[in-house]
């Protein structure tokens, strides 16, 4: 097997795996990915591959090119049977953002856990390794009967928030719900901050009110950690109960910046005053200056690296920074 790895991505997210082909000086390998005149995925692998350790860049979420998240699925997985029947000696999906993840779970009668399917679906194609990146719930792992590496973006949003100063007792983090709670005890510890946590209950999906906040908020600012953000609305309505509890300003970091729907403006028009994503999904509307996105692409370069050359991956975080390059940092701007 080659120890040069070789680098292919989707449509969903190329400005990444541009960014992560550039962190490991390669190219990205040569593929046509896009559609037949009746709509099915067209693919097709236009170098050699055989004997080749094969990593697939491609995040299950809306494209760029206006492709939906289904499509971003069938060309992860068509790509990866191309690869497959090419004699690549091992494939690995990095799926920088892993869609469906929130359906790992039946909640209702006659309900599918679509997490589930993936995974299968994945193994089954001829995927051997799947990288990822902060599942919303890590025993998503489970459903996979191959290895996965459950990369952190945490390193990276820490490290940028103690450059802001956000860190010690100028802030308090604070878990937008219980299931958030480790999340945000991790990033507590890492910024040596309180801790606090917003209790909610759903009504309906994508409908959250909040029941009550336990922890001291007043007089500090508030950064609400998240692993997702989907419609906004959450994170607005929780903004606004820890500003009534005398919290001098509101900032939310999050993995994942889905923002579905009206997001953009419901944020927008929040008491929050910063919004901070990372690229593992990219932004599709104009968004202002309160939207600061960062690029992950070292964490998966590094990952990568470390896959081929068969070394710990988990290694990675057990360092107390991961550096983060002024240059891949961007202010996303209305356009």
């Amino acid at each position: 097997m080659s120890t040069t790895p070789l680098l292919f991505s989707g449509s969903s997210n190329p400005q990444l795996a541009e960014a992560i082909a550039k962190r490991m000086k390669i190219s990205l390998g040569d593929a046509l990915v896009t559609k037949f005149k009746n709509e099915e995925t067209r693919i097709e692998i236009r170098e050699n591959v055989r004997g080749a350790e094969v990593f697939v860049v491609q995040s299950i979420c809306k494209a760029p090119n206006g492709n939906g998240v289904n499509d971003a699925l069938v060309e992860l997985l068509l790509m990866i049977d191309a690869l497959r029947r090419a004699s690549a000696a091992r494939i690995t999906a990095v799926v920088p953002y892993y869609g469906y993840a929130k359906q790992d779970k039946k909640t209702k009668p006659r309900e599918p856990i679509s997490a589930k399917v993936v995974a299968n679906l994945l193994k089954t194609t001829g995927t051997k390794r799947v990288v990822t990146m902060d599942l919303h719930a890590a025993q998503i792992q489970g459903f996979f009967d191959i290895p996965v590496d459950n990369l952190m973006a945490m390193p990276t949003l820490c490290n940028y928030l103690k450059r802001e100063g956000l860190s010690d007792d100028r802030i308090v983090v604070v878990s937008p719900d219980a299931g958030g709670v480790h999340r945000a005890e991790l990033f507590a510890k890492r910024l040596n901050a309180s801790l606090a946590i917003v209790f909610k209950r759903r009504p309906q999906p994508d409908v959250s009110e909040v029941t009550d906040i336990v922890g001291d908020v007043k007089g500090k600012i508030a950064v609400i950690v998240d692993d997702m953000i989907s419609t906004g609305g959450t994170l607005a309505k929780a903004a606004e109960a820890i500003k009534a509890r005398g919290a001098t300003s509101v900032q939310t970091v999050a993995t994942h910046g889905l923002f579905a729907d009206n997001a953009i403006e419901v944020l927008t028009n929040s008491v929050i005053e910063r919004v901070i994503i990372t690229d593992t999904i990219p932004i599709l509307q104009p968004a202002g200056e309160k939207f600061i996105q960062l690029s992950i692409a070292q964490t998966f370069a590094d990952a990568i690296g470390r896959i081929t050359t068969n070394r710990s991956v988990s290694e990675l975080f057990s360092v107390e920074e991961i550096k983060l390059d002024a240059n891949f940092v961007e202010s996303i701007t209305v356009s």
